[in-house]
């Protein structure tokens, strides 16, 4: 079986459900470290911090925060949110986990 996600879209048609982490209104700020990659392929690429017990897609309007630190370790903070993605039958396709707000912490820079 061949399963596919959209990166800014829906997923394969469904519904996406933005909700902050903790399932209220309120967001909360976290800190994550990882590395900063560029996943997708164009229009819709997004950038993931990679790393520790999950992956953190960047909100659109951080990435360029992120952009010049790409393949680079950093530590960064942000509020954290998450989308159900759901299939177009409605079932569930899993949760993506989003930072937007950023703030970095720290950057590790390759020479």
């Amino acid at each position: 079986m061949l399963c596919c996600l959209a990166g800014k879209g829906s997923a394969l048609g469904g519904r996406e459900a933005e909700t902050a982490a903790g399932g209220g209104a309120e967001t909360k700020t976290v800190e994550a470290s990882g590395r900063v990659r560029l996943v997708g392929s164009s229009p819709q690429s997004s950038l993931v911090i990679s790393g520790g017990e999950r992956e953190w897609y960047v909100h659109p309007a951080d990435e360029k925060k992120l952009m010049h630190l790409q393949q680079q370790t950093v530590t960064v903070a942000g509020e954290e949110y998450f989308r159900d993605l759901t299939f177009a039958n409605g079932s569930p396709a899993g949760r993506r986990y989003y930072l937007k707000n950023i703030r970095i912490i720290s950057e590790t820079v390759k020479e």
